[in-house]
């Protein structure tokens, strides 16, 4: 009879375990040169900022001899190089509104490597404009810590205000750092003093011409603001001597462009003959610079008047003034006498043309009887001629019957 056989099975399950163990410590370090590489891939990542700005992350206690591969980590990026400007001109003092001049700037590259196809461009803004020419120029190449100039021919504009007056110059360029190329572009901005010229007019004072002493007077000046800026701190002052006057000095504050006013003194002599007096203004221009403009007074104080006698002012007192129903009174008057002499003078001329009408008739009648025997009496009575001169005999003819006699 035949005898089962055993197999051996833990034999077996432990000639297992033992080739898992094995396989496991041969691949640990596998697994811990990759992640090796990894962690360095990750720190050779560049991530892409604002205007161009590169950001690396740094990596330490990265084993450059790690693996079989034999290949060294990526550079890590510098800083952003940085265009800045470092010095500027415009000329000496302000420029006049209108006036020319030219800018002056110098620009140097604060970064660590250099600055490729740069693109300058120069904005005056509102009061300043470009005076002929471009406002864009172009650099190929500017290395680092490097400085070069650029001048610009500018005006300022007729109209511009007073003041400091912003240009914006704007600078936009490529680099080259580790390997990689990126752009940036950097704004600066330079102030330029633009002053509006003095336009501030004063007359010369009207005096008055019956100055008398110890009567009170005005002295006027006239004043415009005549310039595009605004005139501050007005103030004027009256000396001198031998007049008194309630405040010598007024203030008149600020006068806008286009205003104008006068400057009224009143004063009241206190000497005769010649008085010497001064009138000074002072004031800011739209720079902010104190101006005095000053005026010579000369005028003649006349002696007081005479004072008046009381007893003929008392007189002067007494006399009754005109009554009020006077005047329509005298009005009435004068119609009704006007009426009178018109009806009278009809009258007269309607009894003048009556007595011609009379004159006229008795005339006519006349004629009409001169063949009557009184007619002929009347020529017989009539002195002869004189001897000498003789004369043609006068026929009378008898009248006809039917005829008037």
């Amino acid at each position: 009879m035949n005898r089962p056989r055993t197999i051996a099975v833990k034999p077996i399950i432990t000639l297992i375990a033992l080739a898992a163990l094995i396989v496991a410590c041969m691949s640990a370090p596998v697994c811990a040169m990759a992640s090796g590489r990894a962690a360095a891939a990750a720190a050779d990542t560049i991530v892409a900022g604002d205007a161009g700005t590169r950001h690396a992350t740094p990596v330490d206690d990265i084993d450059q001899s790690a693996g079989d591969s034999g290949q060294s980590a990526a550079p890590i990026a510098g800083p952003v190089p940085n265009v800045i400007i470092t010095n500027f001109t415009y000329g000496d003092g302000s420029v006049p509104a209108g006036g020319k001049f030219d800018l002056g700037f110098s620009f140097q590259n604060k970064g660590s490597v250099a600055v490729q196809n740069m693109v300058i461009s120069v904005d005056g803004g509102d009061g300043l404009t470009i005076a002929g020419g471009t406002n864009t120029f172009y650099v190929p190449q500017l290395a680092a810590g490097a400085t070069q100039s650029q001048t610009v021919p500018m005006q300022a504009l007729i109209d511009a205000k007073s003041g400091a007056q912003a240009v914006v110059v704007s600078f936009r360029y490529e680099y080259v750092d580790a390997g990689q190329r990126s752009s940036n572009s950097v704004d600066e901005k330079i102030s330029v003093p633009v002053s509006q010229p003095d336009r501030f007019q004063i007359n010369d004072p009207v005096i008055p011409d019956d100055a008398q002493n110890g009567q009170e007077s005005t002295i006027t000046l006239a004043y415009v603001n005549k310039g595009k800026g605004d005139i501050s701190n007005v103030e004027a002052t009256m000396d001198g001597k031998g007049f008194d006057t309630v405040s010598k000095t007024q203030y008149l504050g600020n006068v806008a462009s286009g205003g104008s006013g006068t400057i009224a003194y009143a004063f009241t002599p206190t000497d005769s003959g010649d008085l010497d007096a001064k009138i000074t203004v002072t004031y800011e221009d739209s720079d902010g610079q104190q101006k005095t403009k000053e005026f010579p007074v000369k005028l003649t104080v006349a002696e007081p008047a005479p004072a008046m006698d009381d007893t003929a002012a008392d007189v002067q007192d007494e006399q009754p003034g005109t009554p009020v129903w006077l005047l329509p009174t005298v009005a009435a008057v004068a119609i009704v006498a006007i009426v009178v002499i018109v009806v009278l003078v009809k009258r007269h001329r309607k009894k003048k043309r009556s007595a011609m009408d009379e004159q006229w008739d008795d005339w006519q009648d006349d004629q009409d009887g001169g063949d009557t025997p009184e007619a002929q009496g009347h020529a017989s009575d009539t002195p002869a001629a004189d001897d000498t001169d003789r004369q043609a005999p006068t026929e009378v003819i008898a009248p006809q019957p039917g005829e008037r006699s």
